[in-house]
């Protein structure tokens, strides 16, 4: 009997080891344990419990819920620590009893419940491992003892080798981080295209400030690409493994606002049949960007006043807060402070989001990485339109010398109009729209005939962007890479006010 024993032990042993390799998940493994334990043996009833950092984990097999809250079956975390040699559960005992505290041996064994160990991981208790029983009624005690302390032991082993891979992996992003933004490019960082030193400085900015906790403010005119550079930023942060969610607070009214950034319980409003965790709780670990955050209504500042005071989300129709774990980065196109000093956004809010503002410098501040957008632009286009398209070189100069008001968003949209209008490959002087000429539209206030020919194209192109989008100015002016207030000086100048209204109406 003895040798079988023994060859049994050996086998579960395997079986064990190779359940504890196989998954990274700790909760799973310890799982699949019991598992193990409850399919080839006699064991009936099971539980791992384990504490690791300030997080607990456990795996229970069989027990009932009085089992694992009041009864003696060291389920309960709390007793972690307090047991620290193997013990003994007996039937009708409130408590374990420690193995040398037996007067006379082992009891009968109608009254023993269960055996148990401590879990030891360098000389300190990290957990317990308890069962009814391993082998049959037949073999002495001893026997499951001393399996038990083999299986603590691989246990305690499988959790140091995962906290040393843990501390190496937290190590390699650290050294990583560097690299990781030399690499950025992969995820197709428009914003950060170029080698200026403003753009050098803001990915100096970024770099800095990712590997921290701190809440994010960033700041610059509409169309830069802050949503991208918040994307780096968690991308270079020890919060990559964790989702990247975005909200756009100017989207939707306030109650639907409220229900998908804080969530809701069942019944908060009409329509809500079941609870939903909202945005916040979603991102647990990782990095939430608020986009346009000045637009957020008085009483949704106050609730995310509640993330940054108690690091807890508050669901509409709660009756109290949920612990949540994320980082915010805001965006925003005006002046924050302003808005605080008017009565329009909360002063405590603002001070917290406040803590590392980075102005985004807009293309105008931004010379020397026109070409380099504009050569990006082109490749994209030609890849999707499977036809190669170039500047020529007085173009590439107009281009150069604009303003772009709209910056990267209106670079692209252009670049887009322009190949779908474009018949060759060759993007020349003529087939670039009339508000990129400053020098002709100054000749032109000067009642100069060369531009009236370009004001008649310029008013042939918004024409057909209007009637392409349904007279709608809006939509228009994103095909012509324009801003809305552009194409409204220009429906007024060309009078084509009536001709909208009346196309509209049709």
């Amino acid at each position: 009997m003895p040798a079988l024993i023994k060859k049994l032990q050996l086998k579960i042993l395997n079986a064990v080891s190779h359940a504890l390799g196989q998954f990274s998940d700790l909760e799973q493994a310890l799982d699949r344990v019991l598992k193990i334990l409850t399919l080839s043996l006699a064991t009936k009833k099971g539980a791992v419990t384990l504490k690791t950092g300030e997080m607990t984990l456990q795996a229970l097999r069989g027990l009932e819920a009085g089992e694992i809250k009041d009864g003696p079956f060291p389920a309960n975390p709390a007793i972690i620590g307090r047991l620290r040699q193997p013990f003994v559960i007996l039937k009708g005992e409130a408590e374990p009893i420690l193995l040398d505290e037996l007067q006379e041996g082992f009891p009968e064994k109608d009254r023993i419940a269960g055996l148990g160990i401590p879990i030891i991981h360098h000389n300190s208790p990290i957990g317990l491992l308890s069962v009814d029983r391993l082998f049959p009624e037949e073999i002495p005690f001893e026997e499951d003892f001393y399996f038990l302390s083999l299986l603590g032991a691989l246990i305690s082993q499988f959790v140091g080798l995962g906290r040393e891979a843990q501390a190496r992996q937290q190590d390699l992003r650290w050294e990583n981080l560097s690299l990781k933004a030399r690499l950025a490019e992969k995820f197709d960082q428009l914003a950060l295209i170029g080698q200026s030193p403003a753009l050098l400085k803001l990915q100096q900015l970024a770099r800095k400030v990712a590997p921290s906790r701190a809440p994010i403010l960033l700041l610059g005119e509409p169309g830069l690409g802050k949503g991208l550079i918040a994307r780096l930023i968690h991308e270079l942060s020890p919060r990559a493994p964790h989702p990247f969610i975005q909200v756009d607070c100017a989207s939707g009214p306030e109650e639907g606002l409220a229900g998908e950034i804080f969530g809701y319980e069942k019944g908060a409003f009409p329509g809500a049949p079941r609870g939903k965790p909202g945005r916040l709780e979603e991102a647990l670990g990782g990095t939430v960007f608020l986009k346009e955050i000045d637009r957020l209504s008085p009483a949704l500042q106050a609730r995310l006043l509640i993330l940054f005071q108690d690091r807890a989300v508050e669901r509409l129709g709660a009756s109290g807060a949920r612990k949540v774990e994320v980082r915010i980065i805001a965006a925003t196109t005006v002046d924050l402070a302003e808005r605080v000093k008017e009565g329009l956004f909360r002063d405590d809010l603002y001070y917290r989001l406040n803590i590392f503002p980075i102005r985004v410098p807009p293309l105008r501040e931004r010379r020397e990485d026109l070409a380099p957008l504009l050569n990006y632009f082109l490749d994209k286009v030609s890849a999707e339109y499977g036809r190669r398209f170039y500047f020529t070189q007085q173009s590439l100069e107009v281009l150069r010398g604009y303003a772009w008001p709209g910056n990267v968003r209106e670079m692209e949209n252009l670049v887009e109009h322009l190949a779908i209008a474009v018949e060759g490959a060759e993007i020349g002087l003529k087939d670039l729209p009339a508000h990129l000429f400053p020098a002709m539209a100054k000749a032109a206030a000067d009642g100069a005939e060369p531009f009236s020919r370009l004001k008649e194209l310029e008013k042939r192109e918004i024409l057909a962007a209007l009637a392409r989008h349904r007279w709608i100015q809006s939509q228009a002016a994103m095909e012509l890479g324009l801003t809305l207030r552009q194409i409204g000086y220009r429906v007024k100048r060309y009078g084509l006010e009536h001709l909208i209204k009346k196309r509209r109406v049709r």
